[in-house]
């Protein structure tokens, strides 16, 4: 269980407060920092520009460094120490922005001059209590991983998907109310990954139409369209490919059968620990017209192979070895693993990213 259930984004009860900055725009950015304690002749910039990667380094002196440059919208990027040692995310924009802090603790640097970054603050001291609840969470998980108990395992699983939930829902919220906001933008991208198409729409065609014409929010809409052709509904998209013997399987050969189409990968660490929930739903279910197809996104048979092994996996699997330029996952818009579809007996998608418990209770539903 990752110390955060869904990374860098969630949400916040009570956002009404948060509003757009109508400051005369600027067209770059310098930011200034000072952090106490730091020794380091360098320290590092990452941003994206475009679908392209951006490293910079700064020289430091008496711990104070600059860096500049042109933003096309604001976006997360970070700072960070020689071999990763530590760093921090903060929002970058074209306005003039002030970092201080503390070596020892770069996880509390305060970011003071650009809006977009005061609007993510204040987000994130509403989430506070629940990430506190997390860090809790995380170490009773620990505990009960080391001493074997399942029951408790579970018992901690099912109560961090209940506070993934509730941020989920402040990310709604969020969004709707603020649809002038870039931060609205950073959360759909969250939120593609665990919502539905029907929700997802309706939020991002709620968006000001200066965010939906944003770099960003331009991608948004093009992931978009390739949900709504995944969305629950729809006939599923047929494919082919290779088994672990070399012989093509295509989806459509299942048709007559409920099917969950499994993408994930040897070197997945979430996909490896759901691995388990999904063979206990196929052992449960499979002699009731139920079975699964597995997709890789492996780039090596062999450890695609040992893993089907040593997870017994026991239904049918199959990859390209493209990893995550699989044509399967290209069809279906996956862009983050562990991901599943649920397809009925007449092909067509009834469920979406089904996990844990809900995985059961969707296949007790559909399979009495």
């Amino acid at each position: 269980m990752n110390k955060r259930v869904i990374a860098g984004a969630l949400a916040t009860m009570t956002l009404g407060f948060f509003a757009c900055t109508n400051q005369a725009p600027k067209d770059s950015y310098t930011i200034n920092g000072e952090i106490a304690g730091l020794k380091d002749s360098l320290i590092y910039f990452r941003t994206n520009v475009g679908d392209s990667l951006v490293l910079d380094s700064a020289k430091v002196t008496d711990g104070k460094f600059t860096f500049k440059g042109k933003a096309e919208e604001p976006k997360m990027a970070s700072i960070f120490l020689q071999d990763r040692r530590g760093g921090f995310n903060f929002y970058l924009e074209n306005a003039a922005i002030n970092i201080k802090g503390n070596v020892d603790s770069l996880g509390g640097v305060k970011i003071t001059g650009a809006p977009t970054q005061e609007e993510w603050d204040k987000f994130q001291a509403e989430l506070k209590p629940i990430n506190d609840q997390e860090d809790t969470l995380f170490q009773q998980y620990q505990t009960a991983r080391m001493k074997q108990d399942t029951a408790a395992v579970a018992a901690i699983e099912k109560k961090a998907s209940d506070l993934n939930d509730q941020k989920e829902a402040a990310s709604k919220k969020f969004v709707e109310q603020n649809p002038k906001s870039f931060v609205s933008l950073n959360l759909l991208r969250s939120l593609v990954y665990s919502t539905e198409y029907a929700d997802l729409n309706k939020l991002y065609t709620g968006l000001d139409t200066s965010l939906q014409h944003s770099a960003s929010g331009v991608k948004i809409a093009e992931q978009l369209d390739k949900m709504k052709a995944t969305a629950i509904g729809q006939p599923a998209i047929d494919f082919t490919a290779n088994d672990v013997n070399g012989n093509p399987v295509s989806l459509s050969s299942f048709k007559g059968k409920y099917v969950l189409v499994d993408f994930w990968a040897s070197w997945c660490g979430p996909c490896r620990a759901e691995n388990p929930n999904v063979v206990k739903a196929y052992n449960k279910y499979k002699d009731k017209n139920f079975t699964i197809l597995g997709v890789s996104l492996d780039e090596d048979a062999s450890k695609w192979k040992e893993a089907i092994e040593h997870d017994k996996l026991a239904w049918t699997q199959v990859s390209d070895l493209k990893g995550w330029k699989a044509e399967p996952a290209a069809k279906y818009g996956v862009r983050a693993i562990p991901a599943n579809f649920l397809i009925d007996q007449d092909g067509k998608i009834i469920g979406h990213n089904l996990r844990g418990d809900k995985l059961e209770e969707k296949l007790a539903e559909v399979l009495k």
